[in-house]
């Protein structure tokens, strides 16, 4: 089964998550989503895997900083604004197959695989 992690080094939860998949012998595809960021409808297949709306996927502080934590914003504009600014994105998105976790807290993984 192939396995991708979208993943931000600098992150403690994204680097301990992808230390699990390792440790289980997983050897996953990293997509490092600051410097090759998802397109808009890639964001919108994740969500579709990980069965929620775009708001679940904001990282409050940089969502604020990038002007995308406003309430009257449409999931469609959420994804645009994810898809422009991928510093407010959630990480890590971890997808195995036809599904996909929320690596926070990293066990979460553990769920999908």
């Amino acid at each position: 089964m192939k396995v991708t992690i979208y993943h931000n080094p600098r992150c403690s939860k994204s680097r301990q998550t992808l230390d699990i998949l390792v440790s289980k012998g997983i050897e996953p595809e990293i997509v490092e989503y600051l410097k090759t960021p998802p397109s808009a409808p890639e964001i919108r297949r994740l969500l579709k895997l990980l069965q929620t709306g775009p708001r679940a996927l904001l990282r409050a502080k940089e969502a604020a900083e990038c002007g995308l934590l406003d309430p009257a914003l449409s999931d469609d504009a959420l994804v645009e604004g994810l898809a422009r600014h991928p510093q407010a994105l959630e990480r890590p998105i971890i997808v195995a197959g036809h599904k996909a976790v929320l690596g926070r807290p990293p066990e979460a993984v553990l769920k999908i695989l």
